[in-house]
């Protein structure tokens, strides 16, 4: 990282984790954290819409005595999101049975519990979840069934002949009702948990970890084009007056990116002399990904991108977030790591220390909060401010050259899985 222009322009494209909800989200959270950030720190934030076919904003900062202009463009896949989590009740529980198989008989999962413990607890967490909805609409409907019989039996049996063809039809009808209004209580049970799954999380989790797992890590075809999509829009910035393109990959996102700037550089795009190109991955689960037997793009795309020279990669990741793969070099841990290693940069955004003790005491046990804190206002920040790195005046090179990496990184070669499918 040694780039060191200072930028008047900066054009940066966010890409979302698997996320079906409309990017506005990213334009609010970025423009009431921008503020709360820029009153902590002392600079200036000023946030306007952008004009184009593409969803994002314009921000005019300034920080540490410059002025920038930035625009930032948010890659769009919530669509595709929206698409793949449009499964029944029953197609779920078969989508935890198979995303189960591939991460046990793969070795995956045994594998990626060497790294981070908090990240596997999440990953089970939907399939333990469903598992109890499942027994408790079960119980259920055991419940009414036994009620439902017990009731015939007192009240309708009695005044009945028992030999009489009247008893027998009585108690034939008994059961039949009382097994579908069990199965009923059940089946309602289980689309009251669907509905209410805005404060359970446990089909969205599960959507997400199957979307990966259905095809072993290949990207599949829909996302291709969309991501061939994102690198169109990032080779154009690369050939405007901008002087940095940053583009951000948050949780899944950063191994979308990953794969969007090899495609690049590979083809060509990058052209000499042009905006300074920068990646930054936060709260990154690429593991979750390249650990799976047929992830051969992104291990190939992990190696190759992290050799190379025009492409200053930063990862940001923390152990208080409970659903990354914190102080995980993405590369050395998928077992890919060339002997000309130049990235990423592994540092810790360390909310223990950059939070104040009530605020963490407040965010600690909110999971999907914290592990958008990296997009978020820190109470006392350190080298990593999210809004100096995507709206200040230096380049990601610059600002964290010379940075040494975090002591506690983790480098072990910890996929089952390390072809390429490229020989190398």
């Amino acid at each position: 990282m040694t780039e060191a222009r200072q930028v008047a322009r900066r054009r940066v494209f966010y890409i979302p984790g698997y996320d079906p909800i409309h990017p506005r989200r990213y334009r609010e959270l970025y423009r009431k954290e921008g503020a709360a950030q820029a009153a902590i720190s002392g600079y200036d934030l000023a946030l306007r819409p952008r004009k184009g076919p593409r969803y994002g904003w314009s921000v005019t900062a300034t920080i540490e005595g410059a002025r920038t202009e930035t625009e930032v463009e948010v890659l769009v896949w919530s669509d595709i999101v929206r698409q793949s989590m449009k499964t029944g009740i029953a197609a779920t529980y078969l989508q935890l049975l198979r995303t189960a198989w591939v991460y046990l008989r793969s070795g995956a999962l045994r594998r990626l519990m060497w790294l981070r413990k908090g990240p596997i607890i999440a990953a089970l967490y939907p399939v333990g979840m469903l598992l109890i909805q499942l027994a408790l609409a079960c119980g259920l409907g055991w419940m009414v069934h036994v009620a439902l019989v017990w009731g015939g039996q007192t009240l309708l049996f009695p005044v009945l002949n028992p030999s009489s063809d009247v008893w027998r039809g009585a108690v034939v009808a008994c059961l039949i009702l009382s097994v579908l209004s069990g199965v009923a209580a059940a089946i309602g049970l289980l689309r009251w948990f669907r509905a209410k799954d805005g404060r359970f999380f446990a089909y969205y989790l599960m959507h997400d970890y199957a979307y990966s797992a259905q095809s072993r890590g290949a990207n599949p075809p829909a996302l291709e084009t969309r991501m061939s999509g994102f690198a169109d829009a990032i080779a154009a910035a690369l050939n405007s007056d901008a002087d940095e393109v940053l583009v951000v990959g948050h949780s899944s996102g950063a191994h979308l990116a990953v794969s969007v700037l090899a495609d690049l550089i590979r083809a060509g795009r990058v052209p000499e002399g042009g905006p300074a190109l920068a990646f930054l991955s936060l709260g990154q689960v690429i593991p979750m990904v390249s650990f799976l037997p047929e992830a051969y793009r992104l291990r190939a795309d992990l190696r190759y991108l992290s050799q190379r020279s025009e492409v200053a990669w930063l990862d940001v990741t923390a152990p208080g977030d409970g659903c990354a793969f914190a102080l995980c070099d993405p590369v050395a841990v998928s077992g890919v790591a060339p002997a000309g290693q130049r990235g990423p940069l592994v540092i810790s955004a360390a909310f223990t220390q950059t939070l104040l003790p009530e605020t963490w005491a407040r965010l600690r046990w909110r999971f999907f909060r914290l592990h958008f804190q990296y997009l978020c206002a820190f109470d006392r920040p350190g080298d990593y401010d999210y809004f100096r790195i995507t709206a200040g005046p230096a380049t990601l090179a610059a600002r964290f050259a010379g940075r040494a990496p975090s002591a506690s990184r983790i480098t072990i070669a910890a996929s089952p899985h390390v072809s390429t499918g490229t020989g190398a």
